[in-house]
């Protein structure tokens, strides 16, 4: 159970995520509640550092339960349709494994020779996933923690900032809920509540027992996808609830830059930008060449092809009504596909650089 001054500091948090995310609305920027709190819960441990405890850390349990939500609307999502186009996925998860060693091959090129890194902290930083797995191994190989834990944190932020924007650029007009788009298949339902919930505590109970990647995530929406899929369930909660996750997540990312001075800040963000650029550049390239061949849609692709997190980037398919299921379905195998990797060809560079210590 989090500490009273915990708690206290979380609740303003998300007050002032919240405010933000509905001023974000009133502007009408793309998926406005989750990067409304994202900035304002930025600004406010910024600004204010001296409101949190020292060790403040966002309090999982909490995020988790609305991580179950944002997983079982994306199930909700799945039809017999998607069901029978899952064997066709083969195309589309080639070119996530392409994007996943050309973007970690050009990553680590870029942070050994513009950043100046060791060869363990480059190619941990420049992995485009896994980010406990990244630490981790990471840290165990000698690599910079520090530096190592705010390009994964820098990666996601600047993927969930920039893309909505670029896309609604793109466009001409914003895309997500600032724009009136609900994620229901029909009209909103409180009776929906309940399903949800259950869907969202069974199917965190079966992520865990399955050991599936991103768990919170992953379980409710397989859960989900299956009663959906099977014609069993429909999911029509009202819009205020994906509001509301979007706050949630909004803000546990915002306060992770708690304790980072400006200096070490700007000196990775530089780097972060030219990285985030690069691999959105990368796979860009690889969607239209995949909307060439396969005729699926290329903003579809491109979200499926982004180095964001698999829980921030199924939110935005979600408020974007991109295929929700499609993407998560890649996001996934990215990150399991990154996390082989990062075990593996990370052993030979480590021995490398151990070599010429």
């Amino acid at each position: 159970m989090p500490s009273r001054p915990v708690l206290k500091a979380t609740a303003l948090a998300i007050a002032v995520g919240a405010l933000c995310g509905v001023c974000a609305a009133l502007a009408h920027l793309p998926i406005p509640y989750l990067l409304g709190a994202l900035l304002g819960s930025a600004v406010l441990v910024g600004f204010a550092p001296g409101l949190f405890p020292d060790d403040y850390k966002f309090p999982q349990p909490f995020r988790f339960a609305f991580v179950g939500v944002i997983g079982a609307m994306i199930g909700a999502q799945v039809d017999p349709e998607f069901v029978h186009r899952i064997p066709q996925l083969g195309m589309t998860l080639t070119g996530v494994a392409v994007f996943v060693v050309t973007a970690h091959a050009l990553s680590y090129m870029l942070f050994r020779r513009m950043g100046g890194y060791d060869r363990a902290t480059a190619f941990f930083c420049g992995s485009p996933g896994g980010l406990l797995e990244s630490i981790t191994l990471g840290e165990a190989a000698g690599a910079d923690v520090r530096v190592l834990t705010l390009h994964h944190f820098l990666r996601i932020i600047l993927v969930v900032a920039v893309l909505p924007l670029g896309m609604s650029l793109v466009y001409g007009r914003a895309l997500g809920s600032s724009a009136g788009e609900g994620f229901a298949h029909g009209a909103a339902e409180l009776s929906s509540l309940p399903i949800l919930l259950v869907l969202c505590a069974g199917g965190s109970v079966l992520g865990l027992l399955l050991r599936l990647p991103a768990a919170p995530l992953s379980g409710p929406m397989l859960l989900a996808g299956i009663g959906s899929g099977a014609g069993l369930i429909e999911l029509n909660p009202p819009n205020w609830v994906t509001q509301v996750a979007q706050v949630v997540i909004g803000v546990s990312l915002g306060v992770r830059f708690i304790g980072v001075t400006r200096d070490l800040l700007w000196r990775v963000l530089k780097l972060s930008v030219v990285g985030v650029a690069m691999m959105l550049a990368i796979g860009a390239a690889i969607a239209e060449a995949l909307h060439l061949l396969t005729g699926e849609p290329w903003d579809v692709l491109l979200i499926s092809l982004t180095p964001g997190g698999v829980i921030e980037m199924g939110l935005i398919a979600l408020s974007l009504s991109v295929n929700p299921a499609f993407v998560t379905v890649h996001h996934l195998f990215r990150i399991v596909l990154t996390v082989l990797e990062i075990t593996t060809v990370g052993k030979y560079v480590i021995g490398r650089d151990a070599a010429q210590r």
